[in-house]
This record gives C-alpha cells, sequence and structure tokens, in this order.
C-alpha cells in the first residue's frame, strides 16, 4: 500500500508549482466547506474574542490556502532537488548557531511549531553540514502509510527522525558521538493528560503544555533557539533562528515554555492563517485537569489508608 501511494505522489510532485497551487486553490474551496470547519471557527473565535465576524472569516479562507498549500508542497517534496529546496527556503541566524558550537556546546534544541511550512524545515540539515547534523522530534501517525511517508520525507535530507517516546535515550547517545546536533522540537502540540505539568497563557486560554523540551535542555546544557518562520511570497519560506538562552538551568522552571508560547502567539497574532488551526488544540483545560489531580491524590490517600 505505501509503494502504491507513494508512486501516485511521486507522479503528482512531477507538475510545476503554478500547477499544483492551482489545485491547491480549488481544494481550498472544498476544504472550508466540511474539513473540521466547526473546530476551526471554534478556535478562531476563542483565540481572537476582539475580532469581528467579517475578520475571523477571512483568516479562516486564508488558513484554507495555507492548510492546502502545505499539502501540495509536501507532495512535491519528492522530487525537488537539493537546489530548489535550497532556493525556496532560506534560514537566517545559523552564524550565530555556528558561534555557540565555536564555543563548545554541543547542541542546539530549536523550539519550533505547526506554522507556515513545518516540514520543509527538515532541509536545514544541508545549510548546517559540515559543521553540525540534524534531527527533529517527531510524533508516531496512527495512519501507517502516512507514517512511514512522512518518515520518509524529513529524513531524505540526512537529518534523524527521533520518535518522542526514545527522545531522552536517543540524545544521550547522541551526546557521545562528539558531534554537534541541531534538533527541532514543534512544541504546540497538545500533551495527553498525563503528560501534563504545566499551563501557559496562550491565545486567550490557560493552555496545557509540553515542557519536555525545556526540561532535556536544562539536563544536558543544550542552548535553545526559536524557529520564527515567515513567507516572502506563495511557495518561499524563510526561518529566522532566534537565540533564547545558552544555559537553561539558569532560569527558572518553565521560563522558557512560557517564554516559547509568548513568541509563537506573537507571530500568530501577526499572520494567523499560518498557525493550524484546525486540530483541537485548547480540549484539556486546566479546570478539568485540577479535578482529575484531585480525584487521583483521594485515591492514592485512600490506597495508603
Amino acid at each position: 500500500m505505501y509503494k502504491f501511494v507513494r508512486s501516485i505522489l511521486w507522479l503528482i510532485s512531477l507538475l510545476p508549482f503554478p500547477v499544483l497551487y492551482a489545485f491547491s486553490d480549488f481544494c481550498s474551496l472544498i476544504m472550508r466547506q466540511f474539513y473540521r470547519k466547526k473546530i476551526v471557527r471554534e478556535n478562531l473565535a476563542s483565540a481572537f474574542p476582539e475580532k469581528t465576524e467579517k475578520e475571523l472569516r477571512n483568516i479562516e479562507v486564508k488558513f484554507y490556502h495555507q492548510f492546502c498549500d502545505n499539502f501540495v508542497e509536501d507532495i512535491k517534496m519528492l522530487s525537488m532537488s537539493k537546489e530548489e529546496m535550497m532556493r525556496r527556503i532560506t534560514f537566517v541566524g545559523l552564524e550565530g548557531v555556528k558561534e555557540r558550537f565555536d564555543k563548545g556546546q554541543t547542541f542546539l534544541f530549536l523550539y519550533l511549531s505547526h506554522f507556515g511550512n513545518w516540514e520543509w524545515i527538515s532541509s536545514i540539515n544541508y545549510s548546517l553540514q559540515p559543521w553540525a547534523t540534524s534531527g527533529q522530534i517527531y510524533h508516531h501517525i496512527y495512519n501507517k502509510v502516512m507514517n512511514e511517508l512522512f518518515l520518509e520525507l524529513r529524513g531524505q535530507y540526512g537529518g534523524d527522525n527521533i520518535e518522542m517516546k526514545e527522545t531522552l535515550r536517543r540524545i544521550l547517545a547522541l551526546k557521545k558521538d562528539g558531534k554537534n546536533h541541531v534538533l527541532g522540537f514543534i512544541s504546540d502540540q497538545k500533551p495527553k493528560w498525563n503528560s501534563i505539568h504545566h499551563f501557559s497563557p496562550f491565545l486567550n486560554h490557560d493552555t496545557a503544555v509540553f515542557t519536555g523540551t525545556e526540561q532535556i535542555a536544562r539536563k544536558i546544557d543544550a542552548f535553545v533557539m526559536y524557529g520564527r518562520m515567515s513567507r516572502p511570497r506563495r511557495g518561499y519560506y524563510q526561518l529566522e533562528i532566534i537565540p533564547m538562552e545558552d544555559h537553561p538551568a539558569t532560569l527558572p522552571q518553565n521560563y522558557l515554555t512560557d517564554w516559547y508560547f509568548r513568541l509563537l502567539e506573537e507571530d500568530i497574532k501577526q499572520h494567523p492563517e499560518m498557525w493550524l488551526w484546525s486540530h483541537k488544540r485548547w480540549s484539556r483545560t486546566k479546570e478539568e485537569w485540577l479535578r482529575r489531580q484531585e480525584e487521583k491524590k483521594k485515591k492514592e490517600e485512600q490506597e495508603l489508608s
């Protein structure tokens, strides 16, 4: 099944960008009518209560265009040359990364998000060679065909795919090889109930967040930066790498995590259509988490007695 699906997508990827974008425009008209329309509208309304209905609908239309553009751009990755990829996404701020590696630190943790086309960022490995390697932390996709496809797309530039549950073990193994590593963490995902340890203020919500990026950075003294993505024009992206902290353990707990969400919120407010509004980001509420924590505490007390 994977070989069949990949073959079809590869043939589609041979089409020139103008044709793919025409297809994207058509798809956005259809997707806007049925694909998670209720979730998108609820998310936008709760994140931007100050905006009018007309403003929210305008963001919604632009979001579906970006969403479908991502789809065809990701398909195009199957046949894009190294030269074309490097022309279509540029990385700003790598000199600051190299300076820190030259001073002796060996890990950069790069905060990323579902903003713009995050899949193209895996091509950063081209720009890092030969002085560093790259990798990305990923969450396993339950559809086996799609999981294998995206692992291939992300790994074709030489970067390492690290499954989320294996993150710490793999990083400790990489620490022994004596090389410099840039690891990308897409940290705006929704944690499971048993993985929630902190809530950050984000887009008008107390938001359940992953703190693993910060915790591991503190443990191994990785320097941390933020990837700010922009789209100068259709089909072209830029990732500006912004320094955050060289020694995370010197900061209070959760400071970096909250800082990341402040930076991401700034980007979303500037270009709201570029964030992924179709996922149920705020279904894990703080009130429900507190209730579950209280129940857990009572259960433990009963077992002890």
